[in-house]
């Protein structure tokens, strides 16, 4: 099979190349997928650097999240046929033409959607889920405050809590972007560039829950923003990981502080988390409520313009790769 390898085992986009790899065989309790579609998320740009290695067993192809048809089915997978078409959480392998996952870790492509939208969902339907929704214990008619809001992570967010009954305060760094977020369903979306963010949070009735991927930089606004026995879930820290947190204030309001990786956790509790999501999230997808955009697509072959594209930073939604196009 063609996958993506990092030349010299790390460095810049430009070490991403095209090349061969011996086509994976499912074992006990795997599927095999013809990967049609690859999700990109920011692990993607820290594996190639360096500084987010596979855990033990994963693949060291890159890409956490494919879309396509079941081409294997492994000793004691049941629910699984060949031909399926379905949608994957990987602990590694996504770039490539064929990969091999835990069946227990895949679900059901809805009617109506397309493999690269498929493949933007598991990572951040994943993530949200375990995050905002299981840490978090966001519920019907909290508010939830999100950074970032028109990243992959953002935007999911946002859908998956609208369509659960929560309302959204979104947070993004240009007047485009607040623009967009509230065109994806926030209730209040903020330009951090401009004003007291802290203020403008305040005046939009505080959160009950923030989903922070920012870190150290907005550690005393997440403080200040949450009501009374809010929960602040941290998820990545794009702005360093060491911040100075008031912890009298944290404790005269009751502040619940946790964060999560997703990639690490046991393949038997991922196994939780997607039955989980397929009998409470996954209906929200089939009817459409969630659905976040896809910003881009490039072909397999051009995973560097990809991950340039997301480091840019300045994209809505989702970048995906499709494999079709690689033998032409």
């Amino acid at each position: 099979m063609q996958a993506i390898e990092i030349e010299g085992g790390s460095g810049p986009a430009e070490a991403l190349r095209l090349a061969e790899r011996p086509d994976p065989v499912a074992g006990p309790g795997q599927i095999g997928i013809r990967v049609r579609a690859a999700g990109v998320n920011r692990p993607d740009l820290l594996q190639r650097a360096g500084a987010y290695p596979p855990p033990p067993g994963a693949s060291d192809i890159l890409g956490l999240e494919v879309a396509g048809e079941v081409d294997q089915v492994g000793p004691g997978v049941t629910r699984w046929r060949v031909g399926d078409r379905v949608c994957a959480l990987l602990g590694g392998g996504g770039y490539a033409e064929r990969a091999v996952v835990d069946a227990r870790h895949a679900l059901p492509v809805p009617e109506g959607l397309d493999f690269i939208q498929a493949a933007a969902l598991p990572e951040t339907v994943f993530t949200v889920f375990a995050n905002v929704f299981e840490a978090g214990g966001l519920k019907a008619g909290e508010t939830l405050l999100v950074h970032g809001a028109t990243s992959g992570i953002g935007v999911t967010a946002i859908q998956m809590a609208r369509a659960a009954g929560a309302r959204v305060i979104a947070t993004s760094r240009t007047a485009a972007k607040a623009r967009a977020a509230l065109d994806l369903g926030a209730d209040v979306s903020l330009d951090a560039s401009q004003g007291d963010l802290t203020a403008q949070i305040a005046a939009a009735g505080g959160a009950d829950v923030v989903l922070d991927m920012v870190g150290a930089a907005y550690a005393g606004i997440n403080l200040e923003a949450l009501k009374p026995g809010g929960r602040w879930v941290v998820i990545a820290t794009l702005t360093g990981a060491l911040a100075e947190v008031d912890l009298l204030r944290l404790m005269m309001k009751a502040v619940t502080l946790t964060g999560s990786t997703l990639r690490r956790r046991s393949a038997d509790e991922k196994a939780r988390l997607a039955a989980a999501i397929e009998a409470t999230a996954w209906p929200w997808v089939v009817s459409g409520a969630v659905r976040p955009p896809v910003e881009a697509t490039f072909p397999l072959a051009e995973a560097k313009l990809a991950h340039l594209r997301l480091e840019a930073g300045e994209h809505v939604g989702k970048i995906v790769l499709t494999t079709d196009a690689i033998r032409g």
